[in-house]
């Protein structure tokens, strides 16, 4: 996990104009920005084109810009923004008379559901294998403690604990999406 001191010097070096800092900051997050994205906009062209302007934006508007929490959280809340920004402007073309307010709530929930369960699959990615193995074992194939225990050959207290470090590790790894 990044360091806030490291986003404050990363910020300071980019409000004075330094070029490599940026290009850091670019080829850090514009691929998990596009990823982001995609969950929201289908079209990679698209996703591309608006990670860009995001990073546009971030160069020309350097020395005004508010971090308040982490880099990180600034560009995955701007990512958030235009793509769902862009998905008002494509549904704008239906006047609300025509439009079912229950249809598109019911879609940006279900786009919120797929945003999260793209976070939860990256989190538990990040797991360490023993932990994301006993994690699978739970939830997805929704075995008990006491019969993950028995199938890998260890006991139950240690299911228990695998499961309670991989849900610290996914809370941790959301909190810090949604920062």
């Amino acid at each position: 996990m990044k360091n806030n001191n490291d986003d404050i010097l990363l910020l300071n070096l980019i409000r004075e104009g330094d070029e490599l800092a940026f290009r850091h900051l670019f080829e850090t997050y514009f691929r998990p920005l596009c990823r982001f994205m995609y969950v929201y906009i289908s079209d990679k062209e698209i996703v591309e084109e608006m990670a860009n302007d995001i990073f546009i934006y971030v160069w020309e508007n350097r020395k005004t810009l508010l971090i308040q929490h982490s880099f990180k959280s600034y560009l995955f809340q701007a990512a958030r923004n235009r793509s769902l920004n862009a998905l008002r402007q494509k549904k704008k073309t239906i006047s609300l008379d025509e439009a079912n307010v229950d249809v598109i709530d019911t879609e940006i929930m279900s786009l919120e559901h797929d945003e999260l369960h793209h976070l939860i699959q990256e989190a538990v990615f990040t797991l360490p294998k023993k932990c994301k193995e006993v994690f699978n074992l739970s939830r997805n194939e929704n075995l008990s403690n006491q019969k993950i225990a028995e199938e890998l050959n260890i006991s139950v207290k240690t299911v228990e604990g695998q499961i309670t470090k991989a849900l610290k590790r996914i809370r941790g790894f959301l909190k810090e999406a949604y920062l």
